[in-house]
Protein backbone atom coordinates (compact mmCIF):
# COMPACT_ATOMS: atom_id res chain seq x y z
CA UNK A 1 0.00 0.00 0.00
CA UNK A 2 0.80 3.38 -0.89
CA UNK A 3 2.53 5.65 2.17
CA UNK A 4 -0.18 7.95 3.38
CA UNK A 5 1.13 11.66 2.02
CA UNK A 6 1.46 13.97 4.93
CA UNK A 7 0.10 18.32 3.92
CA UNK A 8 2.98 20.09 4.05
CA UNK A 9 3.16 23.50 6.34
CA UNK A 10 1.71 26.71 5.32
CA UNK A 11 3.83 28.81 3.41
CA UNK A 12 1.85 31.62 2.64
CA UNK A 13 2.67 35.26 2.16
CA UNK A 14 3.46 36.62 5.42
CA UNK A 15 2.33 40.27 4.65
CA UNK A 16 -1.52 39.23 5.05
CA UNK A 17 -0.66 37.57 8.62
CA UNK A 18 0.90 40.90 9.24
CA UNK A 19 -1.71 42.76 8.07
CA UNK A 20 -4.21 40.69 9.94
CA UNK A 21 -2.18 41.18 12.83
CA UNK A 22 -2.43 45.33 12.59
CA UNK A 23 -6.05 45.88 11.53
CA UNK A 24 -7.06 43.68 14.64
CA UNK A 25 -4.62 45.54 17.11
CA UNK A 26 -6.29 48.94 15.10
CA UNK A 27 -9.89 47.87 15.72
CA UNK A 28 -9.43 47.23 19.66
CA UNK A 29 -7.52 50.21 20.25
CA UNK A 30 -10.36 51.92 18.62
CA UNK A 31 -13.11 50.36 20.95
CA UNK A 32 -11.04 50.48 24.16
CA UNK A 33 -10.01 54.43 23.12
CA UNK A 34 -13.10 56.00 21.24
CA UNK A 35 -11.69 58.18 18.16
CA UNK A 36 -12.71 61.91 18.73
CA UNK A 37 -12.45 63.20 14.98
CA UNK A 38 -15.22 62.77 12.43
CA UNK A 39 -12.96 60.70 10.27
CA UNK A 40 -12.22 58.00 12.58
CA UNK A 41 -15.53 58.07 14.13
CA UNK A 42 -17.38 57.29 11.07
CA UNK A 43 -15.34 54.06 10.43
CA UNK A 44 -15.45 53.03 14.34
CA UNK A 45 -18.31 54.87 16.08
CA UNK A 46 -18.59 54.06 19.80
CA UNK A 47 -19.71 56.00 22.90
CA UNK A 48 -16.79 58.52 22.80
CA UNK A 49 -17.63 60.00 19.70
CA UNK A 50 -19.57 63.00 19.13
CA UNK A 51 -21.24 61.38 15.96
CA UNK A 52 -23.17 58.30 17.76
CA UNK A 53 -23.65 60.25 20.78
CA UNK A 54 -25.83 62.34 18.07
CA UNK A 55 -27.71 59.74 16.51
CA UNK A 56 -27.94 57.36 19.50
CA UNK A 57 -29.22 60.09 22.15
CA UNK A 58 -30.26 58.71 25.31
CA UNK A 59 -32.28 61.09 27.44
CA UNK A 60 -31.07 61.77 31.08
CA UNK A 61 -34.37 61.11 32.32
CA UNK A 62 -38.13 59.20 31.11
CA UNK A 63 -40.00 63.08 30.47
CA UNK A 64 -43.23 63.28 32.89
CA UNK A 65 -46.79 63.30 30.69
CA UNK A 66 -47.11 67.02 30.63
CA UNK A 67 -43.52 67.67 30.06
CA UNK A 68 -43.72 65.38 26.78
CA UNK A 69 -46.91 67.47 25.58
CA UNK A 70 -45.17 70.54 26.49
CA UNK A 71 -42.12 69.97 24.53
CA UNK A 72 -44.57 68.85 21.32
CA UNK A 73 -46.88 72.08 21.57
CA UNK A 74 -43.24 74.20 22.07
CA UNK A 75 -41.50 72.61 19.20
CA UNK A 76 -44.37 73.02 17.09
CA UNK A 77 -44.68 76.70 17.36
CA UNK A 78 -40.89 76.89 17.19
CA UNK A 79 -40.56 75.28 13.50
CA UNK A 80 -44.02 77.48 11.97
CA UNK A 81 -42.80 79.18 9.30
CA UNK A 82 -41.96 82.69 9.80
CA UNK A 83 -44.89 85.38 9.57
CA UNK A 84 -44.44 87.53 6.23
CA UNK A 85 -46.78 90.52 7.26
CA UNK A 86 -46.92 93.49 4.52
CA UNK A 87 -46.98 95.84 7.49
CA UNK A 88 -45.09 94.84 10.54
CA UNK A 89 -45.73 96.48 13.53
CA UNK A 90 -43.97 96.76 16.81
CA UNK A 91 -46.39 96.56 20.00
CA UNK A 92 -45.23 98.74 22.82
CA UNK A 93 -46.68 97.31 25.85
CA UNK A 94 -46.33 99.71 28.98
CA UNK A 95 -46.79 98.10 32.59
CA UNK A 96 -47.58 101.23 34.76
CA UNK A 97 -49.22 101.50 37.89
CA UNK A 98 -51.38 104.63 36.78
CA UNK A 99 -50.55 107.53 34.66
CA UNK A 100 -47.66 107.92 32.26
CA UNK A 101 -45.47 111.15 32.77
CA UNK A 102 -43.81 110.52 29.10
CA UNK A 103 -46.56 110.30 27.21
CA UNK A 104 -45.79 113.69 25.34
CA UNK A 105 -41.97 112.39 24.76
CA UNK A 106 -43.28 109.14 23.27
CA UNK A 107 -45.99 111.04 21.23
CA UNK A 108 -43.04 113.08 20.07
CA UNK A 109 -41.24 109.47 19.68
CA UNK A 110 -44.20 107.86 17.38
CA UNK A 111 -45.91 111.03 15.17
CA UNK A 112 -45.58 110.04 11.82
CA UNK A 113 -45.15 106.12 11.89
CA UNK A 114 -48.98 105.39 12.79
CA UNK A 115 -48.99 102.56 10.67
CA UNK A 116 -45.68 100.39 12.20
CA UNK A 117 -46.66 100.34 15.83
CA UNK A 118 -49.30 99.24 18.17
CA UNK A 119 -49.86 100.73 21.81
CA UNK A 120 -51.17 98.53 25.16
CA UNK A 121 -51.24 100.01 28.53
CA UNK A 122 -51.88 97.83 31.93
CA UNK A 123 -52.22 99.80 34.37
CA UNK A 124 -52.62 98.07 38.20
CA UNK A 125 -53.54 100.50 40.25
CA UNK A 126 -55.62 102.90 38.70
CA UNK A 127 -56.89 104.07 35.29
CA UNK A 128 -54.06 106.55 34.19
CA UNK A 129 -55.14 110.67 32.95
CA UNK A 130 -53.88 110.44 29.40
CA UNK A 131 -52.17 113.37 28.10
CA UNK A 132 -51.23 112.12 24.51
CA UNK A 133 -54.70 111.19 22.20
CA UNK A 134 -52.11 108.64 20.99
CA UNK A 135 -52.45 106.26 24.36
CA UNK A 136 -56.49 107.48 24.48
CA UNK A 137 -57.96 103.78 23.92
CA UNK A 138 -55.23 101.52 24.92
CA UNK A 139 -55.93 100.59 28.13
CA UNK A 140 -56.48 96.80 28.53
CA UNK A 141 -58.33 94.80 31.25
CA UNK A 142 -55.71 94.83 34.10
CA UNK A 143 -55.05 93.45 37.40
CA UNK A 144 -53.14 94.58 40.87
CA UNK A 145 -49.67 93.69 40.22
CA UNK A 146 -47.27 93.33 43.65
CA UNK A 147 -43.47 93.64 43.41
CA UNK A 148 -42.02 90.47 43.06
CA UNK A 149 -44.88 88.52 43.08
CA UNK A 150 -46.16 85.77 40.21
CA UNK A 151 -48.80 88.28 39.56
CA UNK A 152 -46.15 90.79 37.47
CA UNK A 153 -45.68 87.86 35.16
CA UNK A 154 -49.40 87.82 35.11
CA UNK A 155 -49.64 90.99 33.57
CA UNK A 156 -46.54 90.39 31.22
CA UNK A 157 -48.48 87.84 29.89
CA UNK A 158 -51.73 89.96 29.78
CA UNK A 159 -50.13 92.30 27.68
CA UNK A 160 -48.73 89.92 25.31
CA UNK A 161 -52.21 88.01 25.14
CA UNK A 162 -53.65 91.28 23.82
CA UNK A 163 -51.21 92.94 21.45
CA UNK A 164 -51.05 88.87 19.70
CA UNK A 165 -54.38 89.69 18.60
CA UNK A 166 -53.37 91.75 16.07
CA UNK A 167 -51.22 89.64 13.38
CA UNK A 168 -49.35 92.59 12.19
CA UNK A 169 -48.17 92.68 16.00
CA UNK A 170 -44.13 91.16 15.26
CA UNK A 171 -42.05 92.49 17.84
CA UNK A 172 -42.77 93.45 21.33
CA UNK A 173 -40.96 95.57 24.15
CA UNK A 174 -42.22 95.58 27.47
CA UNK A 175 -41.22 98.92 28.56
CA UNK A 176 -42.28 100.66 32.44
CA UNK A 177 -43.46 104.10 33.46
CA UNK A 178 -40.29 105.68 33.76
CA UNK A 179 -39.16 104.42 29.92
CA UNK A 180 -37.87 106.52 27.17
CA UNK A 181 -36.30 106.18 23.77
CA UNK A 182 -32.73 106.31 23.04
CA UNK A 183 -33.34 106.62 19.34
CA UNK A 184 -35.65 107.83 16.77
CA UNK A 185 -38.75 105.50 15.33
CA UNK A 186 -36.93 104.26 12.01
CA UNK A 187 -33.47 103.06 14.27
CA UNK A 188 -35.63 101.27 16.83
CA UNK A 189 -38.00 99.84 14.57
CA UNK A 190 -35.42 98.59 11.53
CA UNK A 191 -33.33 97.34 14.81
CA UNK A 192 -36.18 94.96 16.20
CA UNK A 193 -38.24 94.02 13.21
CA UNK A 194 -35.28 92.90 11.05
CA UNK A 195 -33.49 91.03 14.25
CA UNK A 196 -33.02 87.87 14.02
CA UNK A 197 -33.06 87.19 18.03
CA UNK A 198 -35.47 88.47 21.09
CA UNK A 199 -33.68 90.44 23.18
CA UNK A 200 -34.31 88.35 26.67
CA UNK A 201 -31.74 89.35 29.52
CA UNK A 202 -30.24 85.75 30.28
CA UNK A 203 -27.31 84.83 32.61
CA UNK A 204 -26.06 82.27 34.85
CA UNK A 205 -25.88 84.10 38.50
CA UNK A 206 -23.94 81.18 40.93
CA UNK A 207 -24.95 83.45 44.01
CA UNK A 208 -27.72 83.80 46.40
CA UNK A 209 -29.76 86.39 44.28
CA UNK A 210 -29.18 83.70 41.05
CA UNK A 211 -28.82 80.13 41.75
CA UNK A 212 -29.24 80.44 45.41
CA UNK A 213 -33.20 81.46 44.83
CA UNK A 214 -33.92 77.93 42.96
CA UNK A 215 -36.12 75.69 44.72
CA UNK A 216 -36.04 71.84 44.32
CA UNK A 217 -39.69 71.83 44.12
CA UNK A 218 -38.73 72.48 40.57
CA UNK A 219 -37.81 69.18 39.35
CA UNK A 220 -38.02 67.73 37.77
CA UNK A 221 -38.69 69.91 34.87
CA UNK A 222 -36.71 72.43 35.58
CA UNK A 223 -33.11 71.64 36.63
CA UNK A 224 -30.70 74.03 38.88
CA UNK A 225 -28.22 73.70 35.86
CA UNK A 226 -31.15 75.63 33.96
CA UNK A 227 -32.03 78.26 36.14
CA UNK A 228 -31.22 81.49 34.86
CA UNK A 229 -31.48 85.12 35.79
CA UNK A 230 -32.33 88.49 33.72
CA UNK A 231 -34.01 91.47 33.65
CA UNK A 232 -38.29 91.63 33.60
CA UNK A 233 -37.39 93.89 30.18
CA UNK A 234 -37.93 92.13 27.62
CA UNK A 235 -38.36 92.86 23.57
CA UNK A 236 -39.48 89.53 22.05
CA UNK A 237 -40.34 88.03 18.39
CA UNK A 238 -43.93 86.76 17.93
CA UNK A 239 -42.87 83.53 17.74
CA UNK A 240 -41.34 83.45 21.42
CA UNK A 241 -44.48 85.87 22.34
CA UNK A 242 -46.75 83.03 21.81
CA UNK A 243 -44.39 80.53 23.22
CA UNK A 244 -45.02 82.45 26.14
CA UNK A 245 -48.83 82.08 25.98
CA UNK A 246 -48.76 78.46 25.31
CA UNK A 247 -46.65 77.50 28.44
CA UNK A 248 -48.79 76.73 31.61
CA UNK A 249 -45.88 73.98 32.70
CA UNK A 250 -42.81 75.92 33.09
CA UNK A 251 -44.92 79.04 34.14
CA UNK A 252 -47.04 76.68 37.25
CA UNK A 253 -43.33 75.79 38.92
CA UNK A 254 -42.48 79.45 38.67
CA UNK A 255 -46.19 80.71 40.35
CA UNK A 256 -45.80 77.92 43.38
CA UNK A 257 -41.84 77.93 43.97
CA UNK A 258 -40.93 81.47 43.15
CA UNK A 259 -42.13 83.91 45.79
CA UNK A 260 -41.00 86.31 48.43
CA UNK A 261 -40.00 84.72 51.67
CA UNK A 262 -40.47 80.96 50.30
CA UNK A 263 -38.16 78.37 52.70
CA UNK A 264 -35.89 81.30 53.95
CA UNK A 265 -35.38 82.38 50.20
CA UNK A 266 -36.14 85.29 48.31
CA UNK A 267 -37.54 84.63 44.93
CA UNK A 268 -39.00 86.83 41.98
CA UNK A 269 -40.38 85.53 39.41
CA UNK A 270 -39.98 87.93 37.15
CA UNK A 271 -36.61 88.03 36.91
CA UNK A 272 -36.26 84.50 36.59
CA UNK A 273 -39.14 83.01 34.62
CA UNK A 274 -38.71 84.30 30.98
CA UNK A 275 -34.49 84.13 31.44
CA UNK A 276 -35.05 80.20 32.47
CA UNK A 277 -38.18 79.15 30.21
CA UNK A 278 -36.09 80.18 27.15
CA UNK A 279 -32.82 79.04 28.06
CA UNK A 280 -34.59 75.86 27.92
CA UNK A 281 -35.97 75.94 25.24
CA UNK A 282 -34.43 78.54 22.58
CA UNK A 283 -31.01 79.49 24.13
CA UNK A 284 -29.59 80.04 20.84
CA UNK A 285 -33.10 82.60 19.98
CA UNK A 286 -32.40 84.71 22.43
CA UNK A 287 -29.60 87.92 22.62
CA UNK A 288 -28.80 87.40 26.64
CA UNK A 289 -29.02 91.18 26.99
CA UNK A 290 -31.84 93.47 27.27
CA UNK A 291 -32.18 96.52 24.84
CA UNK A 292 -33.90 98.79 28.37
CA UNK A 293 -31.03 100.14 29.95
CA UNK A 294 -30.79 100.29 33.57
CA UNK A 295 -27.92 101.83 35.81
CA UNK A 296 -27.50 99.59 39.02
CA UNK A 297 -23.88 101.30 40.13
CA UNK A 298 -25.59 102.51 43.06
CA UNK A 299 -25.94 98.97 44.58
CA UNK A 300 -29.28 99.44 46.09
CA UNK A 301 -32.48 97.11 45.35
CA UNK A 302 -33.66 99.34 42.98
CA UNK A 303 -32.10 101.20 40.68
CA UNK A 304 -30.76 104.81 39.72
CA UNK A 305 -33.56 107.00 39.49
CA UNK A 306 -32.30 110.04 36.69
CA UNK A 307 -33.61 113.72 37.73
CA UNK A 308 -33.67 117.06 35.67
CA UNK A 309 -29.97 118.22 36.91
CA UNK A 310 -28.76 114.67 35.38
CA UNK A 311 -30.60 115.27 31.77
CA UNK A 312 -27.48 116.07 29.66
CA UNK A 313 -26.56 115.39 26.40
CA UNK A 314 -23.79 114.14 28.32
CA UNK A 315 -25.38 111.50 29.43
CA UNK A 316 -27.45 110.22 26.59
CA UNK A 317 -24.44 110.01 24.58
CA UNK A 318 -22.75 108.07 27.62
CA UNK A 319 -26.00 105.35 27.51
CA UNK A 320 -26.13 105.62 23.55
CA UNK A 321 -22.42 104.43 23.14
CA UNK A 322 -22.67 101.50 25.14
CA UNK A 323 -21.87 98.44 23.06
CA UNK A 324 -20.94 96.03 25.99
CA UNK A 325 -23.24 94.14 28.35
CA UNK A 326 -21.88 93.14 31.48
CA UNK A 327 -23.02 90.76 33.91
CA UNK A 328 -22.09 90.14 37.43
CA UNK A 329 -22.35 87.46 40.07
CA UNK A 330 -24.04 87.98 43.12
CA UNK A 331 -21.52 85.66 45.18
CA UNK A 332 -18.78 87.15 47.18
CA UNK A 333 -16.12 86.27 43.67
CA UNK A 334 -18.05 89.03 41.69
CA UNK A 335 -17.47 87.48 38.61
CA UNK A 336 -18.16 89.80 35.56
CA UNK A 337 -19.04 88.31 32.43
CA UNK A 338 -18.56 91.04 29.30
CA UNK A 339 -20.55 89.85 25.59
CA UNK A 340 -20.46 92.49 22.80
CA UNK A 341 -24.09 93.37 21.86
CA UNK A 342 -24.12 91.88 18.28
CA UNK A 343 -27.02 92.46 15.54
CA UNK A 344 -26.64 90.22 12.89
CA UNK A 345 -22.94 89.97 13.44
CA UNK A 346 -22.43 93.64 13.75
CA UNK A 347 -21.53 95.37 17.17
CA UNK A 348 -23.79 98.04 17.88
CA UNK A 349 -25.05 99.80 20.66
CA UNK A 350 -27.09 97.81 23.09
CA UNK A 351 -29.95 99.88 24.34
CA UNK A 352 -32.83 101.52 22.57
CA UNK A 353 -34.75 102.80 26.01
CA UNK A 354 -33.65 103.21 28.73
CA UNK A 355 -35.16 103.86 32.68
CA UNK A 356 -35.43 104.80 35.22
CA UNK A 357 -36.49 108.75 34.43
CA UNK A 358 -37.68 111.27 37.35
CA UNK A 359 -41.25 112.90 36.14
CA UNK A 360 -39.43 116.17 36.30
CA UNK A 361 -37.13 115.10 33.58
CA UNK A 362 -40.17 115.48 30.64
CA UNK A 363 -39.58 118.96 29.75
CA UNK A 364 -35.63 118.27 29.82
CA UNK A 365 -35.91 114.88 27.54
CA UNK A 366 -38.64 116.64 24.98
CA UNK A 367 -36.34 119.47 24.64
CA UNK A 368 -33.32 117.24 23.74
CA UNK A 369 -35.12 114.65 21.58
CA UNK A 370 -35.01 116.34 18.28
CA UNK A 371 -31.19 116.04 18.61
CA UNK A 372 -31.07 112.86 19.78
CA UNK A 373 -29.94 111.26 16.77
CA UNK A 374 -27.20 113.10 16.55
CA UNK A 375 -26.15 112.10 20.09
CA UNK A 376 -24.10 108.88 19.26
Amino acid sequence: MSESRQRPPFKGPRWIITLVVLVTVVVITALIYPPRNSVACYMFSGPGCPLYQQFLFVPSRELTDTEAAAQVVTNEIMNLPESKRANPKIAFMFLTPGTLPFELLWEMFLRGHENKYSIYVHASKKSPVHTSSYFVGRDIHSHKVAWGQISMVDAERRLLAHALIDPDNQHFVLLSDSCVPLFDFNYIYNHLIFANLSFIDCFEDPGPHGSGRYSQHMLPEVEKKDFRKGSQWFSMKRRHAIVVMADSLYYTKFKLYCRPNMEGRNCYADEHYFPTLFNMIDPGGIANWSVTHVDWSEGKWHPKLYNARDITPYLIRKIKSIQLAYHVSSDLKKVTTVKPCLWKGEQRPCYLFARKFNPETLDRLMYLFPNYTSLV
